[in-house]
């Protein structure tokens, strides 16, 4: 059998690693990539990266923890706080969006109502019987 026909041929790759930078602009090109209609799947396959990477590392950016880290610096844990942190912003966020829809679904209903109000009151004035 030969040995160079195999998926790894050249013996196993090495394992690979980011640092901070590579990891915010991989979030920053794959979310550009998911609002431009293209994909984020296509740009994760392009780069070999993995939905599971983009889903830590971006619980990893909103938790503070890859800002203002040098190359080659150590990425840990979320400490408790940026976590916490992370989790009240995300939230803060959905709460701003369901605000923003009902704000703008409050004012659809008033100018319905004021168009309607409007109607009737054409309507009342306008009581005279209709020729054919």
């Amino acid at each position: 059998m030969d040995s160079s026909a195999g998926p790894r041929a050249g013996g196993p790759r090495p394992r690979r690693s980011f640092t901070a930078r590579e990891k915010l602009a991989h979030l920053a090109a794959y979310e550009a990539a998911c609002a431009d209609g293209a994909g984020g799947g296509a740009y994760l396959r392009s780069e070999g990266l993995y939905s599971s990477q983009v889903t830590e590392w971006r619980r990893l950016r909103d938790a503070g923890v890859l800002e203002g880290k040098a190359p080659g610096e150590k990425v840990g844990r979320p400490s408790p706080e940026q976590a916490e942190i992370a989790k009240l912003t995300r939230e803060l966020d959905l709460t701003r969006r369901r605000l923003a829809k009902t704000e703008a679904a409050l004012d659809i209903m008033g100018k319905a109502r004021a168009l309607l109000d409007e109607i009737s009151e054409s309507a009342d004035t306008d009581s005279r019987p209709f020729k054919r």
